[in-house]
């Protein structure tokens, strides 16, 4: 008898899939091609004594998704840490650092001092205007991507926007139009109109620019608005690593009968009579009623061309998705001191900001030097990074008198100009991710004891991130929502393909620990 379905990958959107359709009592399996579960949501021992995650460390949006409570992932060991400060951006010259705390006073506090109160009240009314708007995405994000339902989503937020038209029917047009068009704007127009000072739009930009695209560009506004949601839940850090939530989910789903084989890459995804089969490469063939691809879009695709699939029709959507040029790297530190960041206030918590995403860049500039050289093949000469040392605040992370720091850096491409390989530049890119942060916490680097460092390169052949990309393919605002990958994939199903649902990054609502897209397929696999 086939099973009720098989999960092609175990990163974490896989596994919720599978969780929510064992836990309906559906005999489901998940096969995976590597030795490690969870994907780029995993942690493992890098160095002696660490718990090294391998992609995620912050997880943001899962923890304003309903996943967690469905899923009573607590009842299986995840606990979260909140990330309070969830955010700073260092000192300056001329300005102290903003420190960025879920208690919105304290970080309005934070930026009167930097940069003065004009900016500090602003940021209040942004997080106003933008909090309901920023959960009207967040509603959208774990539905079916469709017109009717994001209209559905925004219902009511006329009453954040302003219009001067009058009348019932002017008003209510009018609010309309400028709320679409804020939605609709470039990052960097909504941080012009909102605020005066560099520094704190420099940190808001870097911090919307964690989901890939550069914050000039259209549709990138709501990036931006979602750190108004940090104020409600902060960012979480999951004890003992992102992998706790990957772990959570596998013990969630083994107690409802589900299983997970490591170590089985997919070979083909055939259609056999009224069931799917996945051929796995040990020669065997699991059939199902139903198949969720949850690995990158363009693997499934090859799956399916192997499983017989119309070739044809399989070579226009992979010329028509936009996987881009990756997005950044990481590296991953071992040692025996904590960043000590400049000026630093007196009223922080016992862990300072290690909580928090530093957000280690205080000029847009700087970011979008480090995007323009990308775009040529270059490396940044002054990385954009995001440095993150949760052994603060988790110590099961480190060895007792050490630490763990991860350092993300935007923008690196994973095609190099001049006919450069990675294996050679990665010792040149990631000592100028050393020295920024050497420029923002003097000193730093002489306490370093391990290092690892993950190239695009790497990223793609450890994690399945083809051409580096953590987001799968472009978070461009074509490919989001009802484009998210392709036109003809949007709805999570592949035409001709009846009974294959699609799950993973590449699909709504992207890149991201978010769990969405896992849901949204389990749903549609039940609802059928």
């Amino acid at each position: 008898m086939p099973l009720d379905a098989v999960v092609v990958g175990a990163g974490h959107n896989g596994l919720v899939a599978a969780a929510y359709l064992a836990r309906a009592g559906r005999s489901v399996r998940v096969v995976e091609r590597d030795t490690v579960p969870g994907g780029a949501v995993s942690t493992i021992e890098r160095f002696p004594g660490y718990r090294v995650d391998r992609g995620s460390s912050a997880h943001l949006m899962i923890r304003h998704s309903p996943v967690l409570d469905e899923l009573s992932l607590t009842d299986h060991g995840l606990r979260y840490l909140d990330c309070d400060p969830w955010a700073f951006s260092p000192a300056t010259e001329d300005t102290a650092p903003i420190v960025f705390r879920t208690d919105l006073d304290a970080t309005c506090a934070s930026i009167e001092r930097a940069v003065g109160s004009a900016d500090a009240e602003a940021y209040r009314r942004f997080v106003q205007v933008w909090r309901p708007r920023a959960r009207a995405v967040m509603r959208s994000f774990y539905a079916p991507a469709a017109p009717a339902r994001f209209a559905t989503a925004f219902t009511g937020l006329t009453d954040t926007a302003t219009t001067a038209r009058t009348g019932p029917v002017g008003r209510r047009t009018g609010a309309m139009l400028s709320l679409t068009q804020e939605l609709m704007s470039s990052g960097d127009a909504l941080l012009d109109r909102w605020f005066d000072s560099e520094p704190l739009k420099a940190a808001l930009a870097w911090f919307g620019a964690q989901s890939g695209p550069p914050m000039n560009a259209p549709g990138t506004a709501p990036m931006i608005g979602f750190a108004a949601l940090q104020h409600d839940i902060p960012p979480g850090r999951a004890v003992g690593g992102s992998g706790a939530l990957t772990e959570a989910l596998i013990s969630r789903l083994t107690a409802d009968g589900g299983e997970v084989l490591l170590e089985r890459p997919a070979t083909a995804i055939t259609r056999c009579g009224d069931h799917w089969r996945v051929d796995t490469a040990d020669g065997t063939g699991h059939c199902a009623t139903r198949v969720i691809a949850a690995c990158h879009i363009l693997t499934t695709l090859q799956l399916l061309a192997a499983g017989g699939h119309d070739r044809q029709l399989i070579d226009r959507w992979r010329s028509q998705i936009a996987l881009g040029d990756g997005i950044g790297m990481a590296v991953r530190l071992g040692t025996d001191a904590l960043p000590a960041y400049r000026d630093l206030p007196s009223d922080l918590p016992s862990h300072g900001v290690h909580s928090a995403l530093g957000l280690l860049v205080t000029d847009r500039a700087q970011l979008r030097r480090a995007q323009a050289a990308a775009s040529v093949g270059d490396l940044p000469a002054r990385p954009a990074c995001v440095a993150m040392s949760f052994s603060a605040i988790d110590p099961t992370l480190a060895p007792d008198g050490k630490h763990l720091v991860t350092v993300w850096a935007q923008w690196h491409p994973s095609r190099l100009s001049g006919e450069r390989s990675w294996r050679d530049a990665a010792p040149e890119a990631a000592e100028a991710i050393r020295a920024e942060m050497d420029r923002h916490a003097p000193g730093f680097s002489a306490h370093i004891e391990h290092s690892h460092i993950q190239t695009p390169d790497d990223l793609a052949d450890e994690l399945g991130l083809l051409g580096g990309n953590i987001m799968h393919v472009e978070m461009s605002i074509d490919q989001m929502f009802f484009w998210r990958p392709h036109p003809d994939l949007s709805g999570h199903r592949v035409p001709g393909a009846d009974g294959l649902l699609l799950a993973g990054a590449s699909t709504h609502p992207g890149g991201g620990v978010t769990g969405a897209s896992g849901r949204i397929a389990a749903h549609l696999a039940l609802r059928r």
